[in-house]
């Protein structure tokens, strides 16, 4: 018999299955086959900004506008690397030229720029609050214990942050 302790447990997760872009992976000698669809289990409040629209925080346009800045900051991969790097070592383009470098692709610069022009749309303050929750994935909590704000007004202050890069991004009320 379980106990009252486990009766009133609500799991915090929001589990939805989200279906993988095809990758090449069947056989192609096989025409009649069917392409399998793979799919993932994901975890919609595993985010700080995730668990906040999760619980009714933030509205579905507040969510969107901060999806989109975390989709361009990954897009234009301003993230630390936390593993080795396995690019191919650059190919010296003769006696004396300096190593070739790699350019980013168009798709990294523009999501670069549009990421930059959100951060500068935002100013300081608002930026500050807005990186640390949705691109770094700090709680609100620790982001506002790191800014040195009282409790609670991290919440508040992304808010005010969100609507204005609904905003930015022109994304309907």
């Amino acid at each position: 018999m379980p106990s009252k302790h486990h009766a009133s447990f609500s799991d915090p997760r929001i589990l939805v299955e989200r279906a993988l872009p095809q990758d090449g992976e069947e056989k192609r000698n096989h025409p009649r086959k069917k392409k399998r669809t793979r799919s993932v289990t994901v975890n919609l409040a595993e985010s700080p900004l995730g668990w906040l629209h999760a619980r009714g925080h933030l509205s579905n346009r507040q969510y969107d506008s901060g999806e989109k800045l975390r989709i361009d900051w990954e897009c234009a991969n301003l993230a630390p690397r936390v593993t080795m790097s396995w690019d191919a070592a650059p190919i010296s383009g003769g006696r004396r030229n300096a190593p070739g470098i790699l350019t980013p692709t168009e798709r990294q610069i523009a999501a670069k720029q549009r990421f930059d022009s959100a951060i500068d749309h935002l100013g300081k303050d608002l930026s500050d609050i807005a990186w640390r929750i949705i691109c770094a994935g700090e709680g609100v909590p620790a982001a506002e214990k790191n800014l040195g704000w009282p409790a609670r007004s991290g919440k508040l202050v992304l808010k005010i942050a969100l609507d204005r890069l609904g905003d930015f991004y022109r994304l309907p009320e």
